[in-house]
């Protein structure tokens, strides 16, 4: 039997899937210890009265969540218009090579070209090759030459210290 992913926004209801999800993917990044957020703190985020932060879910009929998007608007300044960054995209091992990643991915892609947006950007882990496949498969480009920066904890309150 074939059949088409089912992908629409998350509902409050999605909450504990998407959360689990999101404990998931931590998981297969090895990153588990990173996760300090809890359920609540992303349900206000999704779902409180100025969410900044948005995520689309994608199931089969009669099943399971199988996979989320979780994304936000960015702004190019050399483009001139805003654009789409995807901070998680995974779809639960059992239901990868089924279409769910694709379905997800084109639902962001659909919104950037519905809305006149400029580009659709995310990140993936340099280890993780089908990660990367699947990505290039459906036209996007490594952007060598870049390397993504972060402050957090205790340098970020260090440097927010230092503003007058």
């Amino acid at each position: 039997m074939s059949f088409q992913p089912i992908v629409r926004p998350a509902e409050q209801g999605d909450l504990a899937s998407v959360f689990a999800l999101v404990r998931e993917l931590a998981e297969y990044e090895q990153l588990s210890e990173d996760v300090v957020s809890s359920a609540d703190m992303l349900g206000e985020a999704l779902f409180g009265v100025f969410p900044r932060v948005f995520c689309d879910v994608a199931e089969a009929p009669g099943e399971a969540i199988a996979g989320f998007a979780l994304w936000f608007y960015s702004f190019s300044t050399f483009r001139g218009r805003h654009g789409i960054f995807v901070e998680d995209l995974f779809v639960r091992p059992k239901y990868r090579g089924r279409g769910y990643g694709r379905a997800l991915l084109a639902r962001v892609a659909k919104r950037c070209v519905a809305e006149n947006l400029a580009r659709l950007e995310w990140s993936v882990l340099d280890w993780n090759e089908p990660a990367i496949g699947f990505y290039q498969a459906h036209g996007a480009q490594m952007m060598d030459g870049w390397t993504q920066c972060r402050i957090s904890d205790e340098a970020l309150w260090r440097l927010a210290d230092k503003a007058h």
